[in-house]
């Protein structure tokens, strides 16, 4: 068969061919949904083919680095007067800024989000955490609409999006594998994410998010991991992947450390690099901070060293255990701390490999200021501070050669929590300099002169975001999709960048965490330490002149009692303007078993988990406190020799955990540093198939456990001092112990080697009413 040359016509058929042109007019797209701007003829020969713009106008922008440290205080960073070896981040001061009345909020979450929205934290639902949602407009627990985040808008003007690390503002009982995921970093302007959701992470087991899914860690500490590398080795690769492919385009990379907050943990070398450097206490350590940082200028001549603290000892009254155990807790924070300069380092170090260094803006803060969670002793175990209580010095020394590797979670005591806030008082939580008051280092070799300066007028986390749009050239829409903005509540820091001269922009900022408050006015400053539980209306107010009192030392409020009133005013008009009430001093522990979202898997009281699902974060666990509640397993016929996890909730601080080893059914309950562990006797036989933990609560925190194989009673055991609220910050696995351990008496993960069908956790009525109705 012969073959038609497509430039030839095709023959017609038998009867001639008809043909039925349309008719050449013009065409009307007004109500085309998919905006055009060019000419539809009937063919592509008549018409005009138009495409947008391109997405922003960035040429020759800046990329952004913005760092975020965890609980590092104003006096933790060399540049800042510590002697903790923090060269890289000190290179950041020397090419550009540092700023020494830089505020933030007393805690995480609510820093994040006025930092990422340029909104007061209240205001866009972050009063306290993302942890909890407690029914308010301001305690919402996640950012809402309104307040666009800079990712968003950076997106929206055509910069790719990248975060890495801590992100702790989606609500945690929305954190699992179901979503949503509208308030993950994905869904709130970023288009690559690496890191985890949660407050805290163990730095060597971390509960990891890659995108919009869970993942393992890349390798274990065995093999050398540790969180702060690996979230630098995502911040490298996303970066080189992004300049690989769209040089051009400027990309905001948002990198969120877990250092500095618990737990402190480090790679040995660090750890033994500082090995016997704190020895001399926190008193003599502290005084030469203070020294350097005079002598540095980072701080005023007439600053003053602030007493310390109520609660902390003088280090020459310290029995030798405590010296040798407060020691090593510094040790362990000071190596976390090195060990995260150093990944900053490999990062900076590649930017200029690439050559992008010197056109990008590097912002690095801390969140807020050094905690005080450890208590007057410190803790090898961070629940113990969640239910209400502080570790003893013996609980800790038991545990001393452990302290700062992967084998306990360890926070410091107080009297080094006020070192790493020298010079100033108190810690994270509180409304005192030493809990919002933290360092701030802006760069930008091609546009910010100067270089190794110190600025002392007064800004906040919310000025961060318009400081950007201001440098970027950047002005942000009124509605995103769809939704009207908030106005911005900061302002833009540029105007510092010319001298250390200029008066502050800023004239006024109120703080509230956990019924602590504050607020800051041209140069004034009124504060109140809320006593828990205690009626907010007697707290006493105090006064400091802080354009004169860095530290606040001088309390002036029996002085200047007509300036105190004017500011105690003020402050309750910003709290009603900026959704701060009502006022909640309730702690995390409480909150989080108290109200539950609707929807949340922590309103049900029977959960059916199958085999293999992801794990489950700790804030979508079931609430199993002060109740009775089974866990019942069922499995294929069981066959000689199978052992391994049935399931596990928890790490090494706390937990319980549900395993057969060596024939028999056990069940493991850490609390505390105490284990009550029930084992079934004899040995399970070949084929059992149902294998039950059924607790019966008798009183409160206590009962009678007992496990059932095949509906037979097969051990049973009284179980007391059980946790009330929390047990820990682990999540939830089924058939094997994944990440940092809950139990030592099976190896590493102890996956179960037979076939589980499916694990129901069955929960009994709360022994006391609840703020919101469970489902059945």
């Amino acid at each position: 068969m012969p073959r038609h040359n497509r430039s030839e016509p095709t023959p017609a058929s038998s009867s001639e061919a008809v043909t039925h042109a349309r008719p050449a007019t013009a065409k009307d797209h007004t109500d085309r949904y998919q905006r055009f701007e060019g000419v539809i003829g009937n063919t592509f020969r008549d018409s005009t083919p138009w495409w947008p713009d391109p997405q922003g106008d960035t040429a020759e922008k800046p990329d952004v680095l913005m760092i975020v440290l965890d609980d590092v205080g104003f006096g933790s960073l060399g540049c800042y007067g510590s002697e903790i070896a923090t060269q890289h981040m000190d290179g950041i001061a020397a090419r550009g800024l540092r700023y020494n009345n830089f505020n933030v909020a007393p805690l995480c979450s609510a820093t994040r989000a006025a930092l990422l929205t340029g909104r007061n934290h209240h205001s866009v639902g972050m009063a306290y955490l993302s942890n909890v949602d407690s029914g308010y407009p301001g305690y919402r627990g996640r950012i809402a609409d309104e307040a666009s985040t800079v990712a968003e808008v950076l997106g929206d003007a055509g910069y790719a999006t990248l975060c890495v690390g801590k992100w702790h503002l989606a609500p945690l009982e929305q954190t699992t594998a179901a979503g949503p995921f509208d308030q993950w970093p994905l869904g709130r302007g970023f288009n690559r994410y690496y890191g985890f959701l949660d407050a805290l992470v163990d730095q060597f087991y971390p509960d990891l998010v890659h995108d919009n899914h869970r993942v393992d860690p890349p390798s274990t500490p065995e093999e050398g991991y540790h969180l702060s590398e690996d979230l630098v080795d995502h911040a490298v690769g996303f970066v080189r992947d992004h300049v690989s492919v769209a040089p051009d385009r400027p990309y905001f990379l948002y990198l969120a450390f877990g250092a500095a907050h618990t737990p402190h943990q480090a790679p040995s070398d660090y750890l033994e690099k500082y090995q016997g450097r704190y020895d001399t206490g926190w008193d003599q350590i502290r005084a030469e901070r203070y020294a350097r940082q005079r002598a540095l200028g980072v701080i005023p001549e007439n600053a003053e060293l602030a007493p310390r603290n109520p609660g902390v000892e003088a280090w020459d009254e310290l029995t030798e255990d405590q010296k040798t155990l407060y020691a090593r807790m510094e040790e362990a924070y000071a190596a976390f701390l090195d060990h995260t300069d150093d990944q900053i380092g490999r990062l900076l170090d590649y930017l200029a490999e690439i050559g992008r260094l010197d056109n990008t803006v590097v912002i690095l803060l801390s969140d807020n200021g050094a905690s005080q969670e450890g208590g007057p002793h410190g803790g090898c175990d961070i629940v113990t501070y969640e239910e209400g209580e502080f570790c003893t010095v013996e609980f800790n020394m038991e545990r001393y050669h452990t302290i700062g590797g992967p084998e306990s979670q360890v926070n410091f005591p107080w009297g080094w929590a006020q070192v790493e806030n020298t010079p100033l008082r108190y810690y994270k939580q509180n409304t005192y300099a030493g809990g919002v008051r933290t360092p701030l280092l802006i760069s930008w070799p091609k546009g910010i002169e100067g270089a190794g300066g110190v600025r002392s007028q007064f800004h906040h986390a919310a000025d961060v975001v318009p400081t950007l749009l201001d440098l970027l050239d950047i002005t942000a829409k009124d509605e995103y999709r769809g939704v009207r903005q908030m106005p911005y509540h900061g302002v833009s820091m540029r105007y510092s960048f010319d001298g250390t001269e200029v008066r502050s922009e800023r004239t006024t900022q109120y703080f509230e965490m956990i019924g602590h408050r504050a607020i800051w006015h041209d140069g004034w400053k009124a504060l109140t330490l809320h006593k828990k539980g205690g009626p907010f209306d007697d707290d006493p107010w105090q006064l400091y002149h802080v354009e004169e009192d860095f530290s606040e030392c001088v309390d002036l409020a029996n002085r200047e009692r007509e300036k105190l009133s004017e500011l105690v005013e003020l402050w309750w008009r910003e709290a009603e303007r900026y959704d701060v009430l009502p006022l909640d001093d309730r702690y995390l522990s409480v909150r989080t078993s108290t109200y539950q979202l609707p929807g949340s898997p922590r309103r049900r009281r029977n959960f059916t988990y199958l085999a293999h699902m992801t794990r489950i974060p700790a804030g979508a666990t079931p609430l199993i406190f002060n109740r009775s509640y089974s866990i019942e397993t069922r499995i294929r016929p069981l066959q000689e020799g199978e052992e391994g996890v049935l399931l596990a909730v928890g790490d090494v601080s706390g937990g319980y955990v549900l395993y057969l080893q060596a024939g028999r059914l056990v069940h493991e309950y850490h609390y505390l540093g105490r284990r009550q562990v029930i084992v079934s006797e004899p040995p399970l036989k070949v084929g059992s198939r149902l294998l039950v933990f059924d607790f019966e609560r008798t009183a409160d925190y206590r009962g009678t456990a007992r496990l059932l194989v095949d509906n037979t009673v097969v051990a049973e055991s009284a179980m007391s001092e059980m946790a009330r609220n929390m047990i820990s910050w682990g999540g939830l696995s089924v058939g094997i112990d994944a990440l940092s351990p809950v139990s030592r008496a099976y190896p590493k993960d102890f996956p179960f080697s037979g076939h589980i069908e499916r694990v129901d956790v069955r929960l009994g009525e709360p022994a006391s009413a609840q703020a919101l109705d469970v489902l059945d």
